[in-house]
């Protein structure tokens, strides 16, 4: 095979699947590549925690011959991808960002890792995440800082800011990342790439995560397309996972171009109670427009909830709970001490606190349930304010609700703000129906004419 392009790591999965399937690329070049941009990257943007070039190479090699004969095992054959490190991967340990976790090789792939490897995927390594995936930036005594792709001043937020990183700058084109709270979205509407949060259940977990019926298992990538292609190897029942939804065989990507005409979507720019920075809210008004331009009936509304963060705090004592059992008590001074905090911050709430808060998420996702028999889709900003500097958090309150609810949501990208750093456009689909929330990604992506940060 010979290489088509300057250089394959800007390449989406799916173009990249053509040119396997035409000879005219190889899943060894693709790898090579990629690698030799994650080295040059490293040092200024630090998106690795771990890279397995070694193992990456035979895979990619095994990958070249398979495509050769014809006997690609799946369409994520050869295809590069990494996993935050919060996912266990055979062989390479899970230090989820902390100093308090051992270096010690995980013995099964988790069910991400499993279908991947199954599929022929190569596996490039582990991205960096804020420590236990906790905070919402993501800079570790383990892992170091992780910078935006688009300015070293910035940060990619997180949990899941490598995986931003690596998707922007094409150091992967399968990046698999976590949310909990907006862990996928936020840093996607950050770094100016699609982030992907699928309803609960449809990507399995294992082992269960600290954060529990709050956490769900995505895509972050550069296109829509790759997004769905993804989905279609990551979804479905895993026997480890008691809450992943069944395995239906659906192409993810079936229907992606079927636009918005005729949908009725729902546009709120504040959700009743955030203050949102006018030159934010001037970016995602021209992108809703862009709906009914499409055919889309928009109509600008609230859905009529107060935040809900309260309740999250709440339910964050179940995640203080699972790390102090993970964590050995001769070990947990090695814990970020604001993580440490929050943990004793939690440990006074009761059973009492706790039912009440799970009712108050059930009375909310009963509300939206509702609110959607009205509307298809609901359109909101992800971030209320610019990108942030270094250390400093994102103000981001649009994602909360939407994993109290468990509902599918997503980030694509939508303009740029006033200091030239991307936008993300919010795009919530009702429970189950990942389906329209990627089409109407897709629609809107269309109109968009895409650009990526320079790697020199």
């Amino acid at each position: 095979m010979s290489s088509s392009t300057a250089n394959p790591g800007d390449l989406p999965a799916t173009e990249l699947l053509g040119l396997y399937r035409k000879k005219a690329l190889s899943p060894v070049e693709v790898t090579q590549a990629i690698l030799t941009r994650i080295e040059a990257t490293q040092p200024a943007y630090n998106a690795y925690r771990l890279v397995d070039a070694d193992a990456a190479l035979a895979q990619a090699r095994a990958s070249e011959q398979r495509w050769l004969r014809g006997e690609a095992l799946s369409d994520v054959d050869g295809i590069p991808a990494a996993f935050k490190d919060l996912l266990h991967v055979r062989g390479w340990p899970t230090r989820k960002g902390s100093l308090a976790t051992l270096d010690t090789p995980q013995a099964e792939d988790s069910p991400v890792a499993a279908r991947l490897r199954e599929g022929g995927a190569v596996l490039l390594g582990k991205t960096n995440t804020a420590e236990f995936g906790w905070k919402s930036i993501t800079e570790s005594a383990l892992a170091g800082v992780t910078r935006n792709a688009w300015s070293t001043a910035h940060t990619p937020t997180g949990s899941s800011g490598g995986a931003a990183t690596a998707a922007a700058l094409g150091l992967g084109p399968l990046q698999i990342a976590t949310d909990g709270g907006g862990s996928i979205r936020v840093p996607a509407s950050v770094s100016g790439v699609f982030g992907f949060k699928p309803s609960f259940g449809r990507v399995p977990g294992y082992p269960p995560a600290h954060n529990g019926s709050l956490f769900h298992l995505g895509p972050l990538t550069r296109t829509v397309s790759d997004a769905a292609l993804l989905l279609n190897t990551i979804s479905g029942f895993d026997a480890r996972d008691w809450t992943s939804l069944p395995q239906t065989g659906r192409d993810w990507r079936i229907g992606l171009n079927d636009g918005v005409r005729g949908l009725r979507i729902a546009y709120s720019r504040t959700l009743g109670y955030v203050k949102v920075a006018p030159h934010i809210a001037e970016v995602i008004d021209k992108a809703v427009t862009v709906f009914s331009e499409l055919g889309a009936i928009v109509e600008e509304v609230d859905p009529g909830f107060t935040d809900p963060r309260p309740i999250l705090d709440v339910l964050a004592a179940e995640r203080a709970i699972r790390l102090k059992r993970e964590i050995p008590p001769e070990r947990f001074h090695l814990v970020d001490e604001e993580i440490r905090e929050h943990v004793e911050r939690a440990s006074p709430y009761t059973l009492t606190d706790y039912v009440a808060a799970s009712e108050q998420r059930q009375s909310l996702a009963i509300l939206l349930r509702h609110f959607h028999e009205r509307y298809d889709l609901l359109l909101t900003p992800v971030l209320a304010d610019s990108v942030p500097k270094l250390g400093e958090r994102a103000n981001a309150p649009f994602s909360v609700p939407f994993n109290l609810t468990q509902q599918p949501a997503a980030s694509v990208p939508a303009g740029f703000d006033v200091n030239g750093l991307p936008v993300g456009l919010h795009i919530v689909g009702p429970a189950h129906r990942d389906d329209l929330v990627l089409r109407a990604a897709r629609a809107f992506e269309a109109t968009q004419v895409q650009r990526w940060p320079s790697v020199g």
